[in-house]
C-alpha cells in the first residue's frame, strides 16, 4: 500500500473525530497549525476546550500509541494550545487528551481494531 503511514494516519483522525462526536464533543478546529506545530482536533467537551493529539498504529509491537505522544511532543502541543488560546480569548478550562487507534490494513483498507480516549493525558 503506497505512503502506509499517511493512509493509516488519515484514516485514524477521521475515526477518533466520528468517536468524539458520538461520546459528545463538539469539534472546533481539526489540524490546527500555526508556527509553534499543529494539533490534530481542538474540541468542547462540556466546559472544556480540548487539545486532542491522536496516535493510530497497526500494533502494539512498539508500545502502545499514547507512548509516542512523548514530552517534546508535549511541550509543542501545550505551546500550540497557548497560541490558539491567547487568539481566541476562551476562559474555560482546558484539558489534553490522547486518541490512540489500533487499525490494520485488510484489502487494502484501514480497519479500526481499537478505540480508547485517555482524558488528561498530561498536563
Amino acid at each position: 500500500m503506497e505512503n502506509y503511514k499517511k493512509v493509516i494516519g488519515n484514516f485514524g483522525e477521521e475515526q477518533a473525530v466520528k468517536f468524539l462526536l458520538k461520546n459528545k464533543y463538539e469539534i472546533l478546529e481539526r489540524n490546527f497549525r500555526c508556527k509553534f506545530g499543529e494539533i490534530d482536533v481542538i474540541a468542547k467537551d462540556g466546559e472544556y476546550i480540548v487539545f486532542i493529539e491522536v496516535k493510530t498504529r497497526k500494533n502494539t509491537e512498539y508500545g502502545i500509541p499514547a507512548e509516542a505522544v512523548n514530552y517534546y511532543k508535549q511541550k509543542k502541543i501545550i505551546q500550540v494550545a497557548r497560541y490558539y488560546l491567547m487568539n481566541k480569548k476562551y476562559t474555560s478550562g482546558i484539558r489534553f487528551d490522547v486518541v490512540e487507534i489500533i487499525a490494520k490494513i485488510q484489502n487494502d483498507k484501514p480497519v479500526m481494531q481499537s478505540i480508547r480516549v485517555i482524558k488528561n493525558a498530561f498536563q
